[in-house]
């Protein structure tokens, strides 16, 4: 999307205010959505060295920002672009029991982001994931998840209204689940970026379930890399998909607003089907994918979910650079400035 501005956009906190915003919202969230998933909170890296497999590849197209390391030699290091498959990981190496699980702040630098109102080059998000069992692997164990990252939104909007009762609370009380599939007979016509936006109007909050894998079209709704959500797999609606996105109603902007990533994990059966699918069977020598595939790792579910975007939806901000520090063209702070929309 372009720079829009949003008619007649009001700015509710002063940047000074915003900033104490900022950290109510922060610690709340978290604090809610440690207890809700049996969360523990762990440090993590910024950078991982390449060629460990450990590094999110998102699309399969964006390109890490690396740089060699004098003292191992110049190997390459990278930055992360999530902590997808490092976090599962972790699960292991700290041996965490079924239902219990760990979440860390991420950074992230992902330079090939089109700068607009709601992406800026700089990412951070809270990565979260959770130990499960085999028999955990499924439709209703994804959609019990969400609705428990959803009711802590909600309690973290009501503590913003609490807080600065003149930001009244827009999210309604319950949260759409539909899948990608159901959305394409739904809208056949359209793109999957307006039937996103169609239903996330409607319903106000959606859950859009089956990201990855081919539709009755021929087209995945949106790309997913092969390593680390399942979205192979059938699933108890009789689609595929064990993953998929949390998308709100923009009222600001009125664009449907994707705040998180998510999904339950592949297994080893689901890694090789999906690698082969996207003809990158090459994958499964890399550590990462050994010890998957030797079965060193636990079955997981996690996500990331956006801390700037979260900030900005719940405080009804027009720019994510009202909620964050960063870098934006100058030509787009300018414009931003005469509409009363200030950037850090």
């Amino acid at each position: 999307m372009a720079l829009t501005i949003p008619h007649c956009y009001r700015l509710k906190l002063l940047p000074e205010t915003t900033e104490i915003a900022i950290k109510l919202i922060k610690d709340a969230f978290q604090q809610r959505i440690a207890k809700a998933l049996n969360l523990r909170r762990v440090t993590a890296p910024l950078f991982v060295l390449s060629g460990t497999g450990l590094n999110d590849d998102l699309n399969g197209v964006e390109k890490a920002v690396s740089f060699p390391v004098k003292s191992l030699g110049g190997r390459q290091a990278e930055v992360v672009h999530s902590l997808a498959k490092w976090k599962r990981s972790k699960l292991a190496a700290y041996g965490i029991a079924p239902g219990f699980g760990i979440y860390t702040d991420m950074n992230a630098i992902r330079t090939d982001e089109e700068l607009d109102n709601i992406h800026s080059i700089y990412v951070d998000q809270w990565d979260w994931e959770q130990t499960i069992r085999d028999t955990d692997r499924n439709l209703d164990y994804l959609v019990a998840t969400v609705r428990k990252i959803y009711t802590a939104l909600r309690e973290t909007e009501q503590i913003v209204y609490d807080r600065f009762p003149h930001i009244t609370p827009v999210l309604p009380n319950d949260i759409k689940i539909v899948h990608s599939e159901e959305l394409l007979q739904m809208y056949p016509t359209l793109s999957p970026k307006e039937r996103e936006a169609e239903i996330t109007k409607k319903y106000g909050a959606t859950f859009i379930v089956g990201i990855g894998a081919d539709l009755s079209d021929g087209k995945p709704h949106d790309g997913r890399a092969p390593d680390y959500d399942d979205w192979i797999t059938p699933n108890n609606a009789g689609y595929r998909g064990l993953n998929g996105d949390i998308m709100l109603w923009n009222h600001v902007l009125q664009i449907p607003f994707e705040l998180s990533s998510m999904g339950i994990r592949v297994s080893p059966e689901s890694l090789m089907e999906q690698l082969r699918a996207r003809g990158c069977e090459e994958r499964a020598a890399l550590p990462f994918h050994r010890s998957l595939l030797a079965g060193k790792l636990p079955y997981s579910i996690g996500g990331g979910i956006g801390q700037s975007r979260l900030c900005m939806f719940l405080l009804q901000k027009a720019h994510i650079g009202e909620v964050q520090a960063s870098v934006w063209p100058e030509e787009q702070i300018e414009e931003c400035r005469r509409n009363n929309i200030f950037l850090m």
